[in-house]
C-alpha cells in the first residue's frame, strides 16, 4: 500500500469496527448474535424483547480515507428489507449514523451509469473552511444529522 498503512491493518479495519460497534450493543444491554458468515449483508442480528429480530450492516470508514470522504459509503447493494438497520461509522468523524433500510433508500443515490449500475452510495459528510484559513473540515451535512446516534435504542424501540 503506498499510503504507509501496512495492508493487515487496513485489511482488517471493517471487521474490527464491526466487532468493536457490536461490543457497544452488548454493553448497552442488546441480545446481539452474530453470523458466522456475511452472505446476505448481515453483520449482526439483534434479538428484541418483543421476540422480533433487527437485521444490521455495518459499515466503517478509517481515519486514513482521503480527505472529503470521511463518511462516504459508495457500491452498497441494497433492496428495501423489514427490520434491516444501516450502521455507518466514520473513526476520523468518530460518529455514528443509524438508519433504517427505507431512511437509506431514500437518502442514498443510486449508480446509473458504470461497473457499478444499480448500486447506491451516501456521502454523510460535507467539507467547509475551517478556523484556520486554507484548510477545510469535515461535517456531518445537516440533512443526516438526524440520524446521529450514540446509542441504539431505535433498533429496540426504546
Amino acid at each position: 500500500m503506498t499510503s504507509g498503512t501496512p495492508f493487515r491493518h487496513s485489511a482488517g479495519f471493517g471487521r474490527r469496527i464491526e466487532f468493536w460497534i457490536i461490543g457497544r450493543m452488548l454493553k448497552e444491554g442488546l441480545d446481539v448474535y452474530v453470523p458466522l458468515v456475511d452472505d446476505h449483508g448481515v453483520d449482526a442480528i439483534v434479538r428484541r424483547k418483543d421476540g422480533t429480530s433487527a437485521l444490521i450492516q455495518i459499515k466503517a470508514r478509517s481515519k486514513d480515507v482521503v480527505h472529503r470522504n470521511a463518511a462516504l459509503f459508495a457500491s452498497i447493494e441494497h433492496q428495501p428489507r423489514d427490520d434491516y438497520w444501516f450502521v455507518f461509522y466514520s473513526e476520523r468523524m468518530d460518529t455514528t449514523w443509524l438508519m433504517t433500510s427505507a431512511e437509506f433508500l431514500d437518502k442514498c443515490l443510486s449508480n446509473k451509469t458504470g461497473k457499478h449500475v444499480g448500486s447506491r452510495s451516501i456521502w454523510l459528510n460535507g467539507t467547509r473552511r475551517g478556523p484556520t484559513a486554507g484548510k477545510s473540515v469535515e461535517y456531518c451535512r445537516p440533512q443526516f444529522e438526524r440520524y446521529v446516534v450514540t446509542n441504539f435504542s431505535r433498533i429496540v424501540g426504546e
